[in-house]
This record gives structure tokens, C-alpha cells and sequence, in this order.
């Protein structure tokens, strides 16, 4: 059997992050003496790179305030965590279907728009970093919707395109699965709803964890 790839999204598919993110961006636009922009719009971006997520909300300020508020945001972010004032609680049922795709004969990865500081602090919390083989971060690698971080993971994993399911909750991992040739799945419980992941182009849509194991594996045999 071909070694297999399940590639998650963290933050609105692993983790509950919005709180957390809401939070630092609200700090990082105020530490600049500017307002917040509405924490339905900070979960809009959720998944991009942060300087590209601070200039899709404040399109019409400079770089410079783009990058500015970007470090501004990494201090909050950084001293919540530290304070455990926003937690990042795990969705109901991630622990379970990671057992069962690791059953399956999957690898697991991650691609995210996190930090890879911040990745590896929200997997530490949780006790998961053992479980992935391959962790790719927007700071690292070109963020979504390019393919870079899949063509990273499948390099690093061993993986076949053929045989890998990006998994994620918004319109940009649906995206970026499809810049990368791989197949993906929508989850409904993120920050995109459904019927945008599926115009995006994901193969399927699981509305919760327990559906998810069958799906991706649903997804490789029907070839």
C-alpha cells in the first residue's frame, strides 16, 4: 500500500483559535492607535499569512503599518498564551480520528497559517506533536492558497500527490489542495461555511469528526 498523507489545517479545524486570534489582532491594530476591525471580518482571514491577513483587513494603510501591526499582533498573541487568556480548545473528536486514520495506515501533517512558534506551542498544549510527521508554516513556507506548503509536506513525508487529502475549514486550504493537484476535504465547524468550501472546489464536506476517517479514506479508493 502507498504511504498516504492526511494534511490538516489548524487553527478552525484542529483548534478553536478564534478567540485567541480575534483577541491579538484586536491588541495589534489598538497598539497602533487605530480601530479593530470586527471579529467577524478577523475570522474571514483566518488561515492566511498574518501580514497578508492585516492588509486584506486595512487595504488602504501602508506595508509598513501592515508589518507593524503584524509584530504588534505576535506580542498579544504571545503574552495570552503565557496569561491563558484565550485557550485553543480542540474540537470535539480530534483525538479519536486522528487514531483512526493513523488505524487506516495514514501520516499526518498540518499546514497552517500559524507561526511554526505558534504551531508548536498550540501541539505541545495538546500533547500532539508526536503525531505528525510534517508541520508546514507560513512563515517558512509561502502561504496558502499557494501549493508551496503541500509540496513541502509531500517532500518531507514521502507522499504521493496521488494519495494525500488536505483537510481544512476555509475557502484557502480548499484552494490551496487545489493549486497542489491533491484531493480535500471541507469541515463545517471553522470559520468559511460550507457552501463556500464546496464552490472553492472541495471534493467533500464532513460536518463533524466522526465522519471524517471514512471520508478521507473514502476519497483514495475511488480510483
Amino acid at each position: 500500500m502507498p504511504l498516504r498523507l492526511a494534511l490538516f489545517d489548524c487553527d478552525g479545524t484542529l483548534v478553536d483559535s478564534q478567540h485567541a486570534i480575534v483577541a491579538a489582532m484586536e491588541a495589534g491594530f489598538a497598539a497602533h492607535g487605530l480601530v479593530p476591525p470586527p471579529a467577524r471580518d478577523v475570522r474571514r482571514v483566518v488561515g492566511l499569512p498574518l501580514v497578508q491577513a492585516v492588509a486584506t483587513l486595512s487595504p488602504g494603510l501602508a506595508a509598513e503599518a501592515h508589518e507593524a501591526i503584524s509584530e504588534a499582533y505576535k506580542a498579544a498573541f504571545y503574552r495570552n498564551r503565557l496569561a491563558g487568556t484565550h485557550p485553543e480548545p480542540l474540537f470535539d473528536g480530534v483525538v479519536e480520528a486522528l487514531d483512526a486514520l493513523e488505524a487506516a495506515g495514514f501520516v499526518l501533517g498540518i499546514a497552517t497559517g500559524k507561526s511554526r512558534r505558534g504551531l508548536d506551542a498550540t501541539l505541545a498544549h495538546h500533547g500532539l506533536a508526536p503525531r505528525f510527521v510534517t508541520l508546514q508554516t507560513s512563515d517558512r513556507v509561502a502561504g496558502k492558497p499557494s501549493p508551496d506548503m503541500v509540496f513541502a509536506a509531500l517532500a518531507e513525508s514521502g507522499a504521493n500527490a496521488a494519495d494525500t487529502v488536505v483537510i481544512g475549514d476555509t475557502s484557502f486550504d480548499i484552494l490551496m489542495a487545489r493549486n497542489a493537484r491533491v484531493r480535500s476535504i471541507g469541515v463545517s465547524w471553522g470559520y468559511h461555511d460550507g457552501a463556500e468550501l464546496l464552490a472553492a472546489g472541495a471534493d467533500l464536506l464532513v460536518h463533524e469528526y466522526s465522519a471524517l476517517p471514512s471520508a478521507v479514506t473514502g476519497l483514495l479508493v475511488k480510483d
